[in-house]
């Protein structure tokens, strides 16, 4: 088996929250001399030119992460992506984190009962919303709230102008945005 491979997949799976050393070791059962061959051959294969991501190191945690040379293309996508509507899910997203920030990524998956990975990063590119801390949960994750573009695009002058939710309501948070917010077709 690629072992170069399954590490690619693993990086891609874990996104932006990495990978520890630990977690490779363990996922794929080789020695310390064998994961170091492992991530430098991947790492060399990354520094190609015709590749747009490279391998980075966060203290023990691996990650992903683009190059820089190619910053100016990321920037042409989040300013076209910054107009676009926002989707269902994306929406049920945003109220999820104003009503319960500070919340780790992991939380609004559960409460959605899906991967939140993608709509949260899209819309950290909107600046909907932003990380505010980490938590003090183990492995430290990340903690998310709403800035003040999301204040903006919805006309809101705070967050207590947010709809009051009743318990009894709690059990239907996706009528929430969609008798006030809802997205033109």
């Amino acid at each position: 088996m690629n072992l170069k491979a399954v590490l690619e997949g693993l990086l891609f799976v874990c996104g932006d929250e990495g990978i520890t050393r630990e977690k490779l070791l363990k996922i794929l059962k080789v020695s310390e001399e064998d994961l170091q061959k492992i991530i430098e051959d991947y790492e060399k294969d990354l520094n190609s030119e015709d590749r747009g991501l490279k391998l980075e190191k966060y203290n023990d945690n691996y990650k992903l992460v683009t190059k820089k040379e190619h910053a100016n293309f990321y920037k042409d996508l989040v300013d076209e992506e910054v107009s676009d509507t926002l989707s269902p899910a994306a929406l049920e997203t945003l109220a999820i984190i104003a009503y319960n920030q500070p919340i780790t990524r992991i939380m609004v998956d559960e409460i959605r009962g899906v991967s939140s990975a993608y709509v949260m990063r899209k819309l950290v590119l909107k600046n909907l919303i932003k990380e505010v801390g980490k938590s003090e949960l183990p492995g430290r994750p990340l903690l998310y709230g709403v800035t003040d573009q999301f204040l903006d695009y919805f006309g809101l002058k705070s967050l207590d102008d947010l709809p009051k939710i009743e318990s009894d309501e709690i059990e239907d948070t996706k009528e929430l945005f969609t008798s006030k917010y809802k997205e033109e077709e």
